[in-house]
């Protein structure tokens, strides 16, 4: 099993995140959607969310459910993390689960920190520059979500924060910074600069999965196609 140092260093050279949220699949299977976006992202985080209420939270039990799903289709090339679920994480930590994701109403970090210990990465959800700054002087913290970017039904958000703020909070911060919420094809390249990105409905919800994924990699690290 890797170090968390190790993981950290894993998680500076990601690009793209995959928010694996089966409820945005529509009809089609959401295991061969993820498969075929596998190829072009760094992170799956195992998110379960109900398709009409983004404020629900999943049972442990679902979540479990569908970690092992995950567990058993993704390659060690790609870092696996569970969003909300702290005991979900920890129980699957052996079977290659690297970190866990918490919101800023979920469990605190330094909550989550004791109890998966030194071996998990700690991701957190940030909404302003304040926030990365309180992040970037918590120990327990690996990794911020920053968002929402751009307006989306995914978590309810009808305005976003914009791609300069996003800008502005990575320049102020030495944990890797993921923007999040509406980012897709006709956007994405607007954070080149930063070179991450978190994104779900643009790759879950598209025609061509894979395509999608590998068209949003190629924007977000070139700028072009």
């Amino acid at each position: 099993m890797s170090t968390r140092n190790e993981l950290r260093d894993r998680l500076r050279d990601a690009h793209l995140a995959l928010l694996f949220t089966p409820s945005v699949c529509g009809d089609g299977d959401p295991l061969e959607i993820l498969e075929a976006a596998l190829p072009h992202v760094d992170i799956v985080q195992v998110r379960i969310k109900h398709p009409d209420d983004p404020a629900w939270n999943a049972p442990a039990r679902d979540v479990a459910v569908w970690t092992e799903r995950v567990l058993d289709v993704v390659s060690g090339d790609v870092l696996v993390f569970v969003n909300d679920r702290v005991d979900v994480a920890k129980c699957y930590a052996r079977r290659g689960v690297h970190g866990v994701h918490v919101g800023a109403d979920d469990c605190p970090a330094e909550v989550a920190r004791r109890v998966v210990g030194e071996e998990l990465l700690i991701g957190v959800s940030t909404h302003g520059a304040a926030d990365v700054a309180r992040s970037e002087a918590d120990d327990a913290i690996d990794t911020v979500g920053f968002g929402p970017i751009h307006a989306t039904p995914t978590k309810g958000y009808t305005r976003g924060l914009g791609s300069e703020a996003a800008w502005i909070a990575a320049s102020g911060t030495n944990l890797p910074l993921f923007p999040i919420g509406g980012i897709d094809a006709t956007n994405v390249a607007e954070l080149v600069p930063i070179r991450r990105a978190a994104v779900s409905s643009a790759i879950l919800a598209a025609t061509d999965p894979g395509g999608a994924a590998r068209t949003l990699r190629e924007l977000l690290l070139d700028g072009e196609r």
